[in-house]
Order: C-alpha cells, then sequence, then structure tokens
C-alpha cells in the first residue's frame, strides 16, 4: 500500500477536494453503521428478556473522560427500558425497528455519497493518465521510439491503463472507504471490551500471513503476463505493416502459428494471475470465520465461568461489530490483490512517463525567427549509443539562399545528419549554429519552426486534405491553402475527387497514389513557409511523370529559400550549389556537380553507377 499511494499520490492531488468530501462521508456512514447496531440491545432485550435489571438516568452534566463510556451505556438502557415501559413490547419493538431502517436509509445514504464522490476522481485519474503518456510520446526523442517496438508502447497505451482503470481506480472505494470502517469498528471494539479486542488482534495477524502469501507473486505474475501480451501486439503491428509480404511469400501459416505460440502463452500467464486473484475471497472467508469462532470460544468460555469483563448482550454486539469488521477486511485484501496487478501496469506505464528526454532547453533560450545568415556545423561528430560513429568530425556551413546536397551509399550518415539540425538528435561532440546562435541556447520550438520537411515517405494524417495541407499552420484560409497547393501541382487532382479540399486521405494516405502524397507534403511545406528546407530523397520512389511533376514543384518551394536536399538519384541536385559526399559517416569530398566529376573521385564512380 505504501508503493501504491507513493507513485498514485500525484493523480490525486487535483481531486483532494472529492477525496476529502469522500472521507467525510464514509466516517458518517461508519458511525452510523455502530449506532445502528446497537438498537440491536433493546430489541434483544424485548424479544428474550436477557436483562431485567432496572436503570436510572445518570445527568450527562456527571460525564468526563473516564466515566463518559458507562454514563452512556446505563443511560441508553434507560431511555430504551422508558419505551418499552411506555408502549406495549410489540410497539416498542416497531418503533426500534423504525429507528434501525431510519439509521439504515442515513447510513447507506452516507455511503452512496461517499461512493458517488469518487467517480470524478477514478475517471479523472485514467484520463489523466492517457493524457500524460499522450504528452510524453510527443515530447520524447525520436531515438527512444527506435529503441521500443510499437507493439509494446501501444500495450502500454491501451492494455495497461485499462488495468489500471479495472485494477486500481476499481479499488479506490475499497482503499479509501475500508480502512474507514476498520479504524472506527475497531475502536468501538476497544470501548466495549479492550480484554476481548486485544485477544482479537493476537488471531489478526494470522489472517493477513495466509493473505499475504497468496498476493506475494501476484506483480510479477501480472507483468510477465502484460509483456506476453505486448509481444502479441507487436506481432499485430507487424503483420497490418506487412500483409502484402506475407501474402506474398504464403507465410500465412508461419505467421499464425507464430501468434497462437504468443497468445497461448499469454492465456497461460493471465490463468495464473486470475486464479491467484480468484483465492483471495475464499481464502480471507475461511480464515475470518475462523477467527469469529476462536473469539466466540474464548467469550463464551469467560461468561460461562463468570469472569467476562461484558455481559451477554454487549458480547452479542461485540461479535456483531467484529464480524462486520471481517467485511472490510476483505474488501481491503481483494483491494491489495487487484492494486498489485495494476501496480504491474503501472510500472511498464513509467518505463514511457519516468524515460528521460536528452534533448533539454536551457533556463533562458533565445528565439529567433528566420534565418539572416547562415548554418554552420563545426567538428560535429554523432554515435546513437557508445560504440560506432554514425557520424565524425563533420564541418559544413550552409549560406542563406544556397542549396546543399548530401549524396553517399545508404548508412553514410546523410539523414542522421539533417536531422541534428532541428534538434531530433543531439550531437555527441561538435556544435550547430544558426546566425552564429548554438542551436542548444535555441527555444525548441523555435527553431524547428524555421525548418521544413519534405521526405522521402510522405507521412499523411486520416485527416481531410485541407487538414493535412494545413497541419502546423493555425487560422489557414481556404486561399492560403489553394494557393499552397497551386504550387505544389497538386490544385488539379484534389478538385478531380469527390469532396474536393474537403476529401479524406484515409490512413496514412492510402488513398492518394505516391506522387499525389508527396505533392500534399510538399503544399504543407510551402504554407508553412519556412526560411531552411530539408528535402529527403523527396522523388525516389516515384514514377518518372510523377517525378517530373514533385520536382517542378520542389523548384518553386526552394527559392530563395535555404535549402539541404538528400539524394540518390545524382540527376536531382546536379544543379546544387554544392554538393558533399558522404562516405562511412566522414565528408569526403565537397564542390559543385562539374568539379566532382572533373575530381574523377567517389563522386564521379556513383555517377557512372547510375549513368550505366
Amino acid at each position: 500500500m505504501k508503493d501504491f499511494f507513493k507513485k498514485m499520490g500525484p493523480y490525486f492531488k487535483p481531486y483532494k477536494g472529492f477525496v476529502a468530501l469522500t472521507l467525510a462521508l464514509n466516517i458518517l456512514a461508519a458511525v452510523l453503521n455502530v449506532f445502528s447496531f446497537m438498537l440491536l440491545l433493546p430489541i434483544l432485550n424485548i424479544l428474550f428478556k436477557v436483562d431485567q435489571k432496572r436503570y436510572e438516568l445518570i445527568p450527562w452534566e456527571q460525564c468526563d473522560l473516564n466515566n463518559l463510556k458507562d454514563i452512556a451505556v446505563n443511560n441508553g438502557y434507560y431511555y430504551s427500558q422508558v419505551v418499552v415501559d411506555t408502549f406495549s413490547p410489540s410497539t416498542a419493538l416497531l418503533l426500534f425497528g423504525v429507528g434501525l431502517a431510519f439509521l439504515t436509509l442515513l447510513k447507506t445514504s452516507a455511503y452512496f455519497g461517499g461512493s458517488a464522490t469518487l467517480m470524478p476522481i477514478k475517471t479523472g485519474i485514467v484520463r489523466d493518465i492517457r493524457a500524460k503518456i499522450y504528452r510524453k510520446i510527443l515530447h520524447l526523442p525520436l531515438s527512444f521510439f527506435t529503441e521500443e517496438r510499437k507493439g509494446d508502447i501501444l500495450a502500454r497505451v491501451s492494455t495497461d491503463v485499462n488495468e489500471i482503470d479495472a485494477s486500481i481506480t476499481s479499488s479506490l472505494d475499497m482503499v479509501i472507504k475500508n480502512p474507514i470502517f476498520i479504524l472506527i469498528y475497531v475502536g468501538t471494539l476497544f470501548t466495549v471490551s479492550w480484554q476481548l479486542t486485544l485477544f482479537t488482534l493476537l488471531v489478526v495477524p494470522f489472517l493477513a500471513l495466509g493473505i499475504g502469501k497468496i498476493g506475494k507473486k501476484l506483480k510479477s505474475k501480472s507483468l510477465y503476463a502484460q509483456s506476453k501480451w505486448s509481444d502479441g501486439l507487436s506481432q499485430i503491428e507487424e503483420t497490418l505493416g506487412g500483409l502484402r509480404i506475407i501474402k506474398a511469400f504464403v507465410a500465412e501459416k508461419k505467421m499464425e502459428d507464430r501468434f497462437v505460440a504468443v497468445n497461448d502463452e499469454f492465456r497461460r500467464a493471465s490463468m495464473r494471475v486470475s486464479i491467484r486473484q480468484a483465492s483471495a475471497h475464499p481464502v480471507s472467508e475461511f480464515l475470518g470465520t475462523c477467527m469469529i469462532v476462536v473469539v466466540l470460544w474464548y467469550g463464551g468460555h469467560l461468561i460461562f465461568s463468570g469472569h467476562s469483563p461484558i455481559d451477554a448482550n454487549l458480547f452479542i454486539y461485540f461479535l456483531v461489530i467484529l464480524y462486520t469488521t471481517l467485511q472490510p477486511l476483505k474488501e481491503l485484501s481483494k483491494a491489495g490483490y487487484n492494486i498489485q496487478k495494476g501496480m504491474a501496469s503501472l510500472e511498464r506505464i513509467n518505463k514511457i512517463l519516468l524515460a528521460r528526454n536528452p534533448i533539454e532547453e536551457k533556463e533562458h533560450p533565445t528565439d529567433i525567427q528566420t534565418l539572416q545568415g547562415q548554418i554552420e556545423l563545426r567538428h560535429v561528430s554523432f554515435s546513437y549509443h557508445e560504440g560506432k560513429e554514425i557520424l565524425h568530425d563533420i564541418n559544413l556551413t550552409i549560406s542563406k539562399g544556397r542549396t546543399i546536397a548530401l549524396v553517399g551509399q545508404s548508412g553514410s550518415g546523410k539523414s542522421t545528419l539533417v536531422d541534428l539540425i532541428p534538434r531530433y538528435h543531439d550531437v555527441s561532440e561538435g556544435e550547430i549554429f544558426i546566425d552564429g546562435v548554438n542551436i542548444k541556447d535555441m527555444r525548441i520550438p523555435s527553431l524547428r519552426s524555421l525548418i521544413g520537411n519534405v521526405n522521402q515517405e510522405a507521412i499523411l494524417f486520416n485527416d481531410t486534405i485541407f487538414n493535412n495541407i494545413a497541419f502546423g499552420v493555425e487560422n489557414a484560409t481556404q486561399e492560403q491553402v489553394e494557393e499552397a497547393a497551386r504550387i505544389a501541382n497538386a490544385h488539379d487532382f484534389i478538385m478531380e475527387m469527390e469532396n474536393g479540399y474537403q476529401t479524406s486521405v484515409g490512413d496514412r494516405g492510402c488513398r492518394l497514389s505516391g506522387g499525389q502524397r508527396q505533392r500534399i507534403s510538399i503544399a504543407r511545406a510551402i504554407l508553412k513557409n519556412p526560411p531552411i528546407l530539408i528535402l529527403d530523397e523527396a522523388t525516389s520512389a516515384l514514377d518518372t511523370e510523377s517525378e517530373r511533376l514533385v520536382q517542378d514543384a520542389l523548384e518553386k518551394l526552394m527559392r530563395s529559400r535555404t535549402t539541404i536536399a538528400i539524394a540518390h538519384r545524382l540527376s536531382t541536385i546536379k544543379n546544387s550549389d554544392e554538393i558533399n559526399v558522404l562516405h562511412e559517416g566522414r565528408i569526403i569530398e565537397r564542390g559543385t556537380h562539374e568539379e566532382l566529376i572533373q575530381r574523377n573521385g567517389y563522386y564521379k564512380k556513383l555517377h557512372g553507377m547510375q549513368q550505366l
């Protein structure tokens, strides 16, 4: 429980008003429950004539801390005696019954109020956890997601959050309510007979020991079960992404067998968790009954021997309160099992929430509005992990308005190099400057607002064409969006679609061709109107006609902008102001197309291979 309150405490803070209210209502419900059971004593006297003693009223003014209990018990018996003397036994019994019903109504109303005020806490905590995870995902660096499986992240966002909803928030009622009931009931037991209560408490550790043995391994087993379902979700995600290859290689049976194996293992792990969880109630029920039997024997023995600190009436009341205490104890133990299961999911979620983001802003970052002079990379080196460097000692200056091309074989570090400029990763060594300001001293949104990207894979969202073009630009008008689409050679095919700019592009733009997706992506960059443009093999996956249209759109986009272009097709960057040739993370050649051809080096070799 300590671990539970430590980890969940921050989520309760926004709802402390509701927590205080539910605590107050549950205290009221527990007190009313104790008083309603007190009415059983005169009812027993009427029915069984257990107590024939006559009581006299003791003035309440004589009360102090030492005799409060004795005077309260005496006067309670006196008032019930007056009712019995005033009315017939059946009428008195009816009156006590009505009083019991009224107190029960108040008690259940308070109990309902306590549960109802928990609803904003339960639903709010789950909402806050989901929002916090999503916010964290948006702000984590790209390197985090290259190391994690998508299926595992999806499992944590969906299945693990649902587990917290089912396990932890469903147990909040028990966690908040039951300790209050237990404390008030145990306090009442001490008031009735501290000797019997102490004897009872000697039996409780055996009850806790039996329950603790069951829940000991529940958390670890739940963690294992959730990890198995992450494997299953990862496989589903891979299957959806690679369905064309699976069908082409007739590998349906192989993939099905893999999923069946993972699914069966998840079933076995979940079954073990569920069986252990289901054993909580019968074990606690049996141990609780054993405790009642022991107390009944001991108290009965004292009464029969004439050495009992209480009479038979109060002993029956003691047993009723004791038995009533068992229910919140059992619910608390059940909540403990549920919480252990939910805490396993919370640990998995915390791997995202507590993940460190190495890309941090300085305390007082600089805002930059546009590019005035140049981008400069000084002695830049980079590696994803300790070990092999991806880039080594890169020195590059990109003046405003110039087009710089990066070429080289796959894996030479071209994409990694351009990812360092908007700080998707931070350099391992060296520095990057924009207009003489280190990019680590800049506000990250300010830095990234200077840069527009057109990638090899046009990333579109399952939304309308209008919203995809206007993505990231606040309050874009229809005229602005259409103008950007015209420049990108996209307006004509958009107007031919059934709903024009309000046509949905489908999941990842699946309703559009590759060339159409790329032109929408270019239109988005045009509307953003960034001073710096990064083109990452923007035409490499297109057919000849689409490439011509996209290349024309890119040339319009590149006018008067500082451009960094990555290309495998050397024909697309022949007119660049400077071409930098990367090989194994180093710039080995630089110059114009003509200069590099005349140099008869690595670039000419690449060019010759493509010409062939």
